[in-house]
Formats: C-alpha cells, structure tokens, sequence
C-alpha cells in the first residue's frame, strides 16, 4: 500500500497542483511568449539544463521577457539588463522573494538569508551583515585587503604552481578573520576546506533548472529511491558538511566570549549585547540563529565567490598578454618601482580599474543569479508576471549583450576607456554582476576592494604567462568555464615569477615587517 499510495501521488500531484496554480490565475493579460507547452508538464522539457547559454538562446527566440511553465509553476526568464532593472530594481518590493526551495531544506543551507524567503528572517540577517560590510565598513579592511595581497604575492612566488590554493587562502584566511576573528594557519581545522565544501554543495544543489524538485516542490514528499527525490540521499551526505561550517567556527567564538578571550569580529560584536544560550540541547535564541547564519554566509560567501573572478584574472593575464603589458606599464609610471600599490592609487590607474570591470563582465560568478519569486500579478509590457512566478535574471547572457558590448567574447579592458580615462557612457558591469533590487549581493563593496587591490599588486610584482610546449610555443589555457548556481573556470596552467629582483625585494620587505612571519610560514 505505500508504494502504491506514493505511485498515485506521483502521477495525480502533479496534474492538481498545474489545474491548481492555472485556476488562481485571474488576470486576461497574455503570458509573456514562450515555448510550447504540453498538457500538464507545460514546457518543463524546454528548461534548459546546460548553463546559461540554454536559457540565451531561448530568449534570442522568444524574447527578453520569456515565460517557461514546469508543471504549472511560471518560470519568467530576463534576458536583457534593461528588463531585469525595470522589474528587479525599481518593483522591487514585488521582486525581492526567494521561491520556497526544497533544495534549501535537502542541502541545509535553511540558516543563508540570501537564499531565504523575503520577510523578518531575511532583513534582520541582511541588516546584521551589513553592519560590517558597507561601503564605509569595508574601508576598515583597507590594510588587512592589502596585507592578505602582498602574502598571496609571496606564495604566489614561493610555490606558483599552487596559485588556486593560494587565491582560496587569501580569501578564506582575510573573511575569517572579519567574521570571527580567527587565524586560519593557527588552527588545526581546515576552515577553508570547509568553505570549498560547502560552496561546491551551494553551486550544485541550487543550480536552476537542475533539479525537478524545484519546480515540482511535492516531489520532496516521495521516498528517496523514486524518481525525482532521489537528490534526497545526497542531502544525507550534504547537511553535515555544511553544518559543519556554521557550527564550529561559531561555538569557538562564543566559547572565546565567556571566557573573556574573543577578537573584535562580526560574531563576537554582533552577539556582544546577546545572552548566550547553555542548554543541553543547544538550543539557541531566535536573534544568535540569525546572527549565526549571517555570520556563516559573510564566512562562506566571502571565501569563496570572489575567488572565481581572481582565478578568471590569471586566466585572462595568461590569453592576452598584451593586456597584462599595458597594465603593467601603467602601474610602472604611477606606483614606480620603488612601492606597492595603495588604495589611493585607484584614480590615477584607469587602465586597471577598467581590466577590474571586464573580468566582472567576461566571467560573472553567479550566471543566472539566484531566482527571485513575484509576491503578487504584474503587468509589464501588457504581458501578465503572474503571483509566484519565478524570475531568473541571465546575467550571463547580459554581460553579453553584443549591442552593448561588442565582440563579448574577447577579453578588451579598452571597452571601458574613452581618451585615457574611464568611460562613464558604457555601463559598468557592476551594476549587474552582483544581481538586482534589494537581492544584490551585500558583500559586492568588500568584492570590489579586494579585486582592485589584488589585481594590481599581482601585476605590479609578477609575471603570468601560458606555459610553453615541446615546441618553445604558448599554450593558452582552454578559457572553459565550470557551471552550477556559481561559475569556475576549468583547471588550467600558467607560469608564475617575479617581475623583477626590485618587485620581490618589495614583497620581502613587506611580508616581513607585517608579522615577523618566515618565508615558509606565508
């Protein structure tokens, strides 16, 4: 009889809960266009599931506003900046929800409230991360943003090869620093194995379009072995991973604050005027829940999102030479030889800021975002946004746009330059690259900061190139990219050293006077 019953919800709940969200919809307003549908699974089999370029393609068919129905629950695609900041941004209180994800439960990331739905949760996470993350916080980052980049440069000289390690280092250990005020090298937990982890769940489990789970909610319900719930053995596997991550950097802290011994740090600050809980079964105050999971997404977010768009630098620095030489020569007349660069330097270095601006655009992060859902009906453009829908912005597919961006493909830092100086009349991909509305990405102030100071201290002091084959000839990495809900590029191999004994002097000297730390310990 179980079997039975779960077959027959199978099949039946499906058809109820498509006759069920058709009927609620009232309005006479057409659809948005779209695929063609079927009888009851609409055009679930038209969603794309091979990245971004699917959902592009699609709309270069059916337009800039498209609408997909999976099994009843309406799917609104934006294919165009000029669609996702009408709707996004200035109807933002209609488009700031989060689809009630099963994926979110299965995979434990319930305690992220950039995943959570629109509401009290959501707002007082947001708030609590903003407190340390603003565009005037971030500035009190500056030095510990410029230590953690002359340290990369370091070991970027002493080991090259392990140059994606070190970009995840640099990351890790500044973020955990900010978040809970603990040294990465001086703890015998791998913290930032810990985050690689978790992200690679986050990027998997909540891909769009991957899992029918997501659009056929119901199918949480069935037993795992069935088709379409059987992603619920790997949240077995998922949770503790991730939990992990929440737990235990957290009670170190707390642990730290009883006993008077805690660093300055979000955690620490956040929780400074909050009683902490002593139960036995650890259970915890609705406000330390909050701060926890906004401390933990600061931790997870900030460890590892940026470090794709570092990793697109190398790969860009090893394909276009002569990029890296303009840059390069920029950074030689106005830092010189004789300093690193600082923060203040960031005006008088047009070239860089705008290289800065094409990796954002060349390889966004987050390629489709993570789907907004409409709180009631819309009406844009005479089309019907119905109530629930859920909106993807392809930021991908923006970032693209020929008509804005011609040749899109080609890494062309000169894109963003008018006369020598930065050109405000193309648009800066930051105003997408970080999502839309009240859903952008709260951490984007300190992403920016830190690219700016990496990019150009990696330039000024080293040399990145293809690595030469048999034949003494370049060979240029493949440029492929690794997608899920996040983007990676694919593994791939340049050579790494000093630009010059003057460079590495510099680097020397700084690493050296910052902590007293030996060469082997950086």
């Amino acid at each position: 009889m179980p079997l039975q019953s779960a077959l027959i919800f199978l099949f039946v709940g499906p058809i109820l809960w498509t006759l069920v969200r058709r009927l609620r919809r009232r309005s006479h307003l057409p659809l948005p266009p779209g695929p063609p549908t079927l009888p009851i699974i609409g055009s679930a089999l038209h969603v794309p599931r091979d990245g971004p370029a699917g959902f592009r393609d699609l709309s270069s068919k059916y337009g800039d506003v498209m609408h997909l129905d999976a099994f009843g629950q309406p799917i609104i695609v934006l294919g165009s900046h000029e669609a996702a900041s009408d709707l996004l941004e200035k109807r933002s209180s209609n488009y700031s929800d989060r689809p009630p994800s099963p994926m979110v439960d299965i995979s434990g990331f319930r305690w992220a409230f950039t995943v959570r739905e629109y509401g009290p949760f959501w707002r007082r996470g947001r708030r609590a991360f903003h407190q340390y993350f603003n565009q005037t916080a971030v500035q009190n980052y500056a030095a510990d943003q410029r230590r953690e980049a002359h340290r990369l440069v370091m070991r970027l000289i002493n080991q090259p090869e392990e140059f994606v390690h070190h970009i995840r280092h640099l990351f890790g250990s500044s973020i955990m620093r900010i978040a809970y005020g603990i040294e990465v090298d001086d703890e015998p937990i791998d913290y930032l194995q810990m985050a690689e982890d978790t992200m690679t769940i986050f990027s998997e489990a909540l891909q769009p379009g991957k899992y029918l789970m997501e659009t056929l909610p119901a199918l949480r319900h069935l037993p795992s072995w069935m088709p379409g719930a059987t992603v619920k053995c790997d949240g077995e596997r998922w949770r503790p991973i991730v939990w992990k991550l929440v737990e235990q950097p957290w009670k170190l802290v707390m642990a730290a604050m009883r006993e008077g011994t805690a660093r300055p740090c979000m955690a620490s600050g956040l929780m400074a005027n909050v009683p902490q809980s002593h139960g036995q079964n650890d259970q915890i105050s609705e406000e330390e829940d909050i701060y926890r999971g906004a401390t933990a997404t600061a931790y997870a977010g900030g460890a590892d999102t940026t470090l794709s768009t570092v990793q697109s630098f190398f790969l860009a620095m090893a394909s276009h030479p002569e990029v890296l030489q303009k840059a390069q020569a920029e950074l030689d007349v106005v830092v010189g030889p004789h300093r690193l660069p600082e923060f203040d330097d960031m005006k008088s270095l047009p070239y860089v800021c705008a290289l800065v601006k094409e990796l954002l655009r060349w390889r966004v992060v987050v390629p489709l975002a993570v789907p907004h859902r409409t709180l009631e009906d819309d009406d844009y453009r005479g089309y019907l946004i119905p109530k629930g829908s859920m909106v993807i912005a392809n930021i991908w597919a923006i970032a693209r746009d020929p008509n804005v961006y011609p040749n899109p493909d080609v890494f062309l830092p000169e894109r963003f330059l008018k006369g020598g100086e930065l050109n405000p009349d193309v648009r800066d991909p930051a105003t997408f690259s970080f999502g839309y509305g009240r859903r952008i990405c709260p951490g984007r102030h300190y992403a920016a900061s830190s690219l700016f100071m990496i990019t150009a201290t990696v330039l000024h002091t080293l040399s990145i190139t293809a690595p030469l084959g048999k034949d003494g000839k370049p060979i240029p990495p493949s440029g492929k990219m690794i997608y899920g809900l996040l983007s990676y590029p694919e593994p791939f191999e340049c050579t790494i050293k000093a630009r010059s004994e003057e460079a590495e002097a510099l680097i020397k000297a700084s690493c050296g006077d910052m902590d007293g730390r030996t060469k082997s310990e950086l």
